[in-house]
């Protein structure tokens, strides 16, 4: 396959081939160690996982051209691997011809996607489903966030570190909780519908009983440690268990919940692999006046506290001294602004 990539970007004017690799890890070495003004790819290989790496080619070599070749046409993962930054998706059994006009494309600064695959996109329209008829577990959950960010079934199953059958259950019971019945229905239902990714705060905290009292805080984790997350979660969850907890490991999916969800209040790290939380935090104000922003960070410093506060965070926190005690406290002012 790469001999035949090769023959036809030979005869591509002004380009040369610089390099061939054949799994993630050699690809990393060759981007740092070879200039590149283009990168074509099949991410369908080992030891690369497609959105993740995409999205850190796109934070690290931001003026990288990325053309995506590959046989795989669902369109959920051709679009979580556009959102993720790629300038290109061609399709395998399309003529070398149009992936010679795709690299030309995408080298003049335009965007290109296979004729098969643009016209599936543009003639899907919108899914008018039901609500779902019943709680989405855990893993279903962690599931749709993965798909919604273009995962296919084999990058799930590494992901999550279950089977690919295992995954194909797990998808099946979800599409049934959805009242939907493909990749693509239940991504336009959880942009439809964000509320379906939330963790419930009680459901995190381990607690049984949901106060009645308790007020409800719609909360954005915005931390590239999912560990973190599921600590902080946690914490937010015992003093409030009627939260609505949303994830995000960066400040692209940050902004695509923030806009969806509008949050009530939003931690954010400052230091993130895409963008660091300052800036993040400046996206997110802009975006959302009213989110409440708590930077927190595992190294305090003076300089990012003053820029923090200039950006719009209301709070800077030490992550070694954010207890529940910590938490509470920033609940309580948050609820006592704004109502």
């Amino acid at each position: 396959m790469r001999a035949g990539l090769r023959n036809a970007l030979a005869n591509v004017p002004g380009l040369e081939v610089v390099g061939e690799v054949g799994d993630g890890d050699t690809l990393w070495r060759a981007l740092r160690e070879t200039p590149l003004d283009l990168l074509v790819v099949d991410v369908y290989m080992p030891d690369f996982k497609p959105v993740e790496e995409v999205r850190q080619m796109r934070a690290e070599f931001p003026a990288l051209k990325i053309l995506v070749v590959s046989a795989y046409d669902d369109q959920a993962y051709v679009v979580g691997l556009l959102a993720a930054g790629v300038d290109g998706y061609h399709l395998k059994d399309q003529p070398l011809a149009d992936l010679q006009l795709a690299v030309q494309r995408i080298l003049a600064g335009e965007r290109w996607i296979s004729g098969p695959l643009v016209n599936r996109l543009v003639d899907q329209h919108p899914v008018d489903v039901p609500a779902p008829v019943s709680v989405l577990t855990p893993r279903q959950r962690e599931l749709l966030g993965l798909l919604m960010q273009g995962y296919d079934n084999r990058s799930l199953a590494e992901e999550v570190g279950i089977s690919i059958k295992t995954v194909e259950n797990h998808l099946t019971a979800l599409y049934r909780a959805l009242g939907v019945s493909s990749r693509l229905e239940a991504h336009t239902y959880a942009t439809q519908h964000p509320e379906v990714l939330a963790t419930p705060g009680h459901e995190v905290s381990q607690s049984r009983q949901e106060p009645v009292s308790a007020p409800h805080l719609t909360v954005l984790l915005v931390d590239d440690n999912a560990r973190y997350r599921k600590q902080l979660g946690r914490m937010i969850g015992k003093v409030c268990p009627r939260s609505s907890l949303y994830h995000a490991e960066d400040c692209t999916e940050a902004l695509r919940l923030v806009e969806q969800v509008r949050p009530r209040v939003a931690f954010v790290d400052v230091v993130l692999q895409e963008m660091d939380g300052i800036q993040c935090t400046r996206r997110i104000k802009r975006l959302s006046p009213a989110t409440r922003l708590i930077l927190i960070s595992a190294y305090p410093d003076r300089e990012f506290r003053r820029l923090g506060l200039e950006a719009g965070a209301v709070a800077f926190l030490d992550k070694k001294d954010l207890d529940s005690a910590t938490v509470c406290q920033v609940v309580e002012d948050v609820l006592n602004v704004g109502g």
